[in-house]
């Protein structure tokens, strides 16, 4: 094996024109780390800002794009045993995806069970341990109770879509267009609300009956945030995941009070090594064995090569995609 590896580097901020294919050291593991030679990654909304200079990344976390790969052990190190070597796995990791090789750590790393292929292995670990954490810890949803879900057709709208239907709970959508809408009920949305011809806040209370939702997971933030209150019934639950429609809102807080709203958000991966353990460890014991039943798998969209990353990025930023992208190493 050689000990030189692709990569792809950002060789400035801004368009995916900055994205060039590099050629580096392949990484040594470290203790309680594996070395996986890449299958897979996934293309993630973060990537894209971290290429555009706008996501300051965690400290010490390698700065090459990619939060998600699949593929196999080849190596491990201190305090690992050498028994993983030669088994599939997919992973969340902090940096370093875009790669033939990646290090991750043994703790964070999912056994690929043959219901899965590689390539939807490596769509899985970002946008389920996002939906995981925010919806059924962060939010508490629970069988029975109905959702909002902003981007319905995303990577991380339709990973909820399909743990909402494992585990019996509603979910509302919001998607841009009437094929989009079409798109999230076909993947197993309940209801989907085209917000450019709809009131989304209006059509909410219609189909709830005037009751409003139990949880809303948003990634918009903005001038959503108004909506968003007026759409929740009393002791409601909101979690933000991302703010594509702006960082600053204002809020009526009497309805807060008066609702009795629960507010929260969160961002994973700048979440120490000990947390993202135990939520891969829950997500292991409840969720992960129907994937290996092949009920839980990903909404997958396109895939690229490596080499293919400046499309695969304006493919993303085009939104026209319904599920993941992802990038193959070949």
């Amino acid at each position: 094996m050689s000990d030189k590896m692709k990569y792809i580097d950002v060789s400035e901020f801004g368009g995916s024109e900055g994205l060039i294919v590099a050629e580096g050291a392949i990484p040594v593991p470290g203790e309680g780390e594996v070395l996986v030679k890449v299958h897979a990654a996934g293309v993630n909304r973060p990537d894209i800002l971290q290429r555009m200079g706008l996501y300051p990344l965690p400290e010490g976390v390698n700065p090459v794009l990619g939060l998600e790969i699949s593929g196999e052990i080849i190596g491990v190190g201190k305090g690992v045993m050498s028994d993983l070597i030669g088994q599939k796995i997919c992973s969340l990791v902090a940096g370093g995806g875009y790669a033939q090789y990646c290090i991750a750590k043994a703790a964070h790393c999912f056994s690929v069970p043959p219901a899965l292929s590689m390539e939807e292995a490596a769509a899985m670990p970002e946008t389920l341990m996002t939906v995981w954490h925010n919806l059924f810890e962060r939010a508490y949803i629970v069988d029975g109770e109905t959702v909002l879900v902003h981007g319905g057709t995303s990577g991380i709208g339709t990973m909820a879509i399909t743990l909402c239907n494992l585990f019996d709970v509603e979910i509302i959508v919001t998607c841009g267009s009437d094929e989009k809408c079409a798109q999230a009920k076909a993947v197993g949305a309940h209801h989907a609300i085209n917000y450019k011809s709809q009131d989304f806040a209006e059509e909410v209370m219609k189909i709830t009956n005037g009751q409003g939702v139990h949880v809303i997971m948003d990634m918009v933030a903005g001038d959503y945030m108004e909506r968003n209150i007026a759409c929740l019934r009393p002791d409601g639950r909101h979690v933000t995941i991302a703010v594509q429609g702006g960082m600053q809102a204002n809020i009526n807080m009497l309805q807060v009070m008066l609702k009795r709203i629960t507010m929260t958000g969160s961002t994973l991966r700048h979440r120490d090594a000990g947390f993202k353990a135990m939520l891969v460890d829950e997500i292991c014991r409840v969720a992960w064995p129907f994937a290996a039943e092949g009920k839980l798998k990903p909404v997958m969209d396109k895939s690229f090569a490596l080499d293919d990353v400046k499309a695969a990025h304006d493919y993303m930023e085009s939104g026209q995609h319904c599920g993941k992208i992802i990038l193959t190493m070949g």
